[in-house]
Order: C-alpha cells, then sequence, then structure tokens
C-alpha cells in the first residue's frame, strides 16, 4: 500500500486572471509564493518519503518551496499535469468549466480527454507504487490529477461522477489517499 497526500498547486497567474492553463508553462504569482511557503508548514508533522509534482512550474515551484527545507527526494512528472485544453488552452474557466462534462471521453479540441489524463495519472501510480510501497509520497498537482487519484485509489464512483461533482475545497488543501496494486487492475468507467 502507498499512502498519498495530494495538495493542488498553489495560485498561478492564470488563476488570478480566472484563465485555464492547462499545458501551459505560467508562473506562481505573489500570492501564489505565500501559499506555497504555508504549504509546507501544513506538512511539518507528516512523515513524508518523496515529493512529486507535475513539471509544469506552478506546481513543482509549490513543491520546491513547501518542501526544499526538509531534504526529501522531488521529482517532477509530467503523467501528472493537467488535462491538455488544446485549442481552448487560456479560455476562461467558467468555459472550461462548463466543458468538462463533455470532454470524459471526447478529447479537448486538439487535446485530451479527462480519461487520457487519469490514465497517464494511473501509469504514475504504478510507478510510484512500485518504487514506495509502504511509504508515505506528496503529490501536487492540478484538477486532472486530483480526478486521476480520486479515481484509482478505490473510489468506487465513475468518473463522470468525479467530473460533476463539486471541488471540495478546505482551507488546508490537502488530501489523504491510500492505493493498492489491485486498485489499478481495472479499466476506467466512465
Amino acid at each position: 500500500m502507498l499512502t498519498i497526500f495530494y495538495s493542488p498547486h498553489a495560485t498561478s497567474i492564470d488563476n488570478e486572471a480566472k484563465r485555464a492553463s492547462g499545458y501551459v508553462d505560467v508562473p506562481l504569482s505573489e500570492a501564489g509564493l505565500q501559499q506555497a511557503k504555508s504549504r509546507g508548514e501544513h506538512y511539518a508533522q507528516v512523515t513524508l518519503d518523496a515529493i512529486y509534482s507535475s513539471d509544469l512550474q506552478r506546481a513543482w515551484r509549490t513543491a520546491e518551496i513547501a518542501f526544499a527545507s526538509r531534504g526529501l527526494p522531488m521529482y517532477r512528472d509530467a503523467r501528472l499535469r493537467e488535462c491538455d485544453y488544446g485549442d481552448m488552452t487560456q479560455y476562461p474557466i467558467e468555459q472550461i468549466d462548463e466543458e468538462f462534462p463533455q470532454r470524459i471521453v471526447e478529447p479537448f479540441p486538439h487535446g485530451e480527454s479527462v480519461v487520457m489524463a487519469v490514465q497517464r495519472v494511473g501509469t504514475f501510480l504504478r510507478a510510484a507504487l512500485r518504487d514506495y510501497d509502504g511509504k508515505t509520497i506528496v503529490v501536487i498537482g492540478h484538477r486532472a490529477t486530483r480526478y486521476g487519484l480520486l479515481y484509482w485509489c478505490n473510489n468506487p464512483s465513475s468518473l463522470a461522477d468525479i467530473v460533476n461533482a463539486p471541488w471540495e475545497w478546505r482551507d488546508i488543501p490537502i488530501w489523504r489517499h491510500e492505493i493498492h496494486a489491485h486498485d489499478l487492475d481495472r479499466d476506467i468507467t466512465v
């Protein structure tokens, strides 16, 4: 079993502008830099073995700022990226939110579907479970990362149920998941 703590990246300049970044590599905003420091403080009492983040700077900078002083192995992994919005990259977030239920199987124009993003996260989880079985890691990612974790970490819901559920916001944005190898031995149920 692998224990995973998930946190979304801190606020980016596109978040402040209410744009959906997708694969665009935008930096953290000034507020995001402060949030990243705070995230590390929230994890101060948690025993961790490694930190993983998306390879997009809004995620890896969050991880770097939050955990640099702990001396833990830190990895950037493209499989943890946000969904590729293709032609809709940097569209207003409201438009992307409206599109998501229709993009579970059908890709965004010249981008990817939620299924494709969740498959990427599943591939990541297989490798992380192999390398850190019995240990605890942190994952810093995006909406698509969260969907993948919710789906694979023994959630009985369909992917549509996960995508259509309201985002559960927390003052301290940390979610705990556990995953076993058998959780990954299934096809994606839309």
